[in-house]
């Protein structure tokens, strides 16, 4: 049988399908390509190989919001989070690397279900959020985003306490996943894990991942946010759920 990125039809086509819905999600609710992708994708494509075509098809979809975002984004608490990934994210990649690909796959369920109860609770930190604390988030960021390939939950959680206009918080979020990709993608070159077959493959998932995103905005509409949050959390939990290694 052919194979195209070391993958075999059905191997790609599952692929290829979960960076489409890690768009849609992503364009109806704000967030979720990660929390989608990965348990999906981690089966077909290992831990490394699912986050450098994580990260270089995420790469591409913020690039229209840039922008706008860096006319609002708090630009000390960027830095401070930036500064704090960069930190840690190599601590998150050298334990990946020393765990077997079954333990990373429990990693990005459990993460993703233990985000999709707190979001769906309702759940915020409402403490007073420092400036270090807030370098110390984007550690916890960076950790997550090294050991499971999602950094988004810990600034997303913590984040959003901070009485700031949403704007600012939206674009303080976005501009570090995006400084995030770049981080990780350094990393992982140096770490030799980053291929051309890789960044291929990365490429061409970035097409069906901007094509959901469209499609997911296109949806959306505001006086039916309920209903599209949960049908977002609804394929993050099925998500999540086939990722476990339990199925084989």
């Amino acid at each position: 049988m052919h194979e195209v990125f070391g993958q075999s039809p059905q191997g790609l086509a599952i692929i290829l399908f979960a960076a489409l819905m890690g768009g849609i999600v992503r364009g109806f609710s704000g967030f979720g390509t990660a929390l989608v992708f990965l348990p999906i994708a981690t089966p077909h494509l290992g831990p490394f190989g699912a986050l450098i075509g994580l990260t270089i098809m995420d790469i591409l979809g913020p690039l229209p919001n840039l922008r706008r975002a860096w006319t609002a984004v708090n630009q000390g608490d960027l830095v401070r989070l930036v500064l704090g990934c960069a930190l840690v994210l190599p601590v998150g990649l050298w334990l990946l690397a020393q765990v077997e690909p079954e333990v990373f796959r429990y990693a990005v369920s459990l993460v993703a279900l233990f985000m999709l109860a707190i979001l769906a609770l309702g759940l915020r930190y409402q403490g007073r959020v420092s400036r270090t604390m807030v370098t110390g988030i984007g550690g916890a960021a960076g950790f997550l985003g090294g050991v499971a390939g999602l950094p988004g939950p810990a600034v997303i959680l913590f984040y959003m306490s901070r009485p700031l206009p949403v704007e600012v918080i939206r674009a303080t979020i976005l501009l570090f996943l995006f400084a995030f990709d770049f981080l990780i993608l350094g990393f992982l070159t140096g770490m030799g894990r980053v291929t051309l077959g890789t960044i291929g493959l990365g490429l061409v998932l970035a097409i069906p991942n901007l094509a959901g995103n469209w499609l997911g905005g296109w949806l959306f509409r505001p006086d039916r946010e309920r209903l599209y949050r949960a049908a977002a959390y609804l394929a993050i939990a099925l998500a999540a759920l086939s990722g476990l290694p339990l199925w084989g």
